[in-house]
């Protein structure tokens, strides 16, 4: 799988997983643990007493709800917040910062709890992943059919190892994901009536309220974008679901008038950074792109008007879909279009 989302092409290696001389070894484990229903379908076992049906609509089911879970970073972050933790036993993607502390995307999930199968794209250990005897594999799916961070050169192996489970987080709105991860949570064993969610829940209706609010008072332009060495990114608001549902709130978000294949984007070179107008610049803050310091040597980046004004403010482009991983977001982009001033 090749996602299209642009930073998913910045520095992040695509690196095979397996050294020729490896590939026996795996197949012999893969044998022991014995296949899991291939794609997720888990049906040849007849049909246990567990089901959940992904996006998909592929109907997985399980003896019982699955208690060796694997999961994309920000996937076991939303099932966290919802109250999943310890049937999550490993994780794929950006799990530590180079400091060893939590990646951001890993929300409040105890990552030194789990066995981590890679931190970047392209790295996804298969042998370390049948080692822990997995019952389910979670991903986001960005676009059609397309498992988040599963490598194409393995996805054979891995999908023959467990069931997987894939949810749409990309052409819908960020509310279809975080009730999609809600739902999911529920049929693992979730409590979606517990405080802590209902709590989280009620901050993020809040905080949407609040922005749509501060949207009609407050005529400012914003541009979601990411930097890499060569290009700019400005993401388009009709594909990426938290901008999709900024938008339905009435941020004024930039579109971009001729977004690269996939849609998430458009990549300009730096002399063309200045080809849209913003008054607040909604900067992709990944461990991948590129931060306002390193930034100061591009031209074309000083000279934006946003950054002459010091009217930065950062983007989680990949949210953990959950109430809890949403509503701090809002409410700091919500903060941003108060404070800042017409500039464009």
């Amino acid at each position: 799988m090749r996602s299209t989302r642009h930073a998913r092409e910045l520095p992040l290696s695509r690196r095979g997983l397996l050294a020729a001389g490896g590939a026996t070894g795996l197949g012999a484990l893969v044998t022991a643990c014995g296949g899991k229903g291939g794609s997720g379908s888990g049906g040849e076992k007849g049909g246990g007493s567990w089901s959940f049906t992904d996006d998909r609509k592929k109907k997985i089911t399980n003896d019982g709800p699955p208690q060796h879970i694997v999961a994309y970073v920000a996937s076991a972050a939303a099932l966290h917040d919802f109250g999943i933790d310890k049937q999550i036993t490993g994780v794929f993607g950006p799990t530590k910062l180079k400091n060893g502390k939590p990646d951001p995307q890993a929300g409040d999930i105890d990552v030194d709890r789990l066995t981590s199968l890679g931190q970047t794209w392209g790295q996804f250990n298969v042998e370390k992943y049948a080692s822990l005897s997995p019952d389910l594999l979670i991903t986001n799916m960005f676009d059609p059919g397309a498992l988040f961070y599963i490598p194409d050169d393995s996805k054979k192996k891995i999908l023959e190892l467990a069931p997987s489970c894939a949810i749409t987080t990309g052409r819908v709105s960020m509310l279809e994901p975080i009730k999609r991860y809600a739902a999911l949570a529920e049929a693992l064993g979730a409590d979606l009536k517990a405080k802590k969610v209902t709590d989280a829940k009620a901050r993020f209706e809040k905080a949407s309220e609040e922005l749509r609010k501060t949207a009609k008072s407050h005529k400012i332009r914003v541009m979601a974008c990411s930097a890499s060495a060569d290009l700019f990114y400005v993401s388009n608001p009709e594909i990426s679901a938290d901008l999709m549902y900024f938008k339905e709130l009435g941020v004024d978000l930039v579109q971009p008038g001729k977004p690269d294949k996939g849609g998430y984007f458009e990549s300009l070179s730096w002399e063309n950074a200045d080809k849209y107008d913003a008054d607040v610049l909604f900067l992709d803050n990944r461990t991948a792109t590129l931060q306002p310091g390193a930034l100061k040597s591009k031209p074309t980046w000083s000279k934006l008007p946003a950054v002459k004004a010091d009217q930065i403010t950062p983007w989680s482009s990949e949210p953990r879909f959950s109430y809890a991983g949403a509503a701090p977001l809002i409410e700091s982009l919500t903060k941003a279009i108060q404070d800042a001033k017409k500039v464009s």
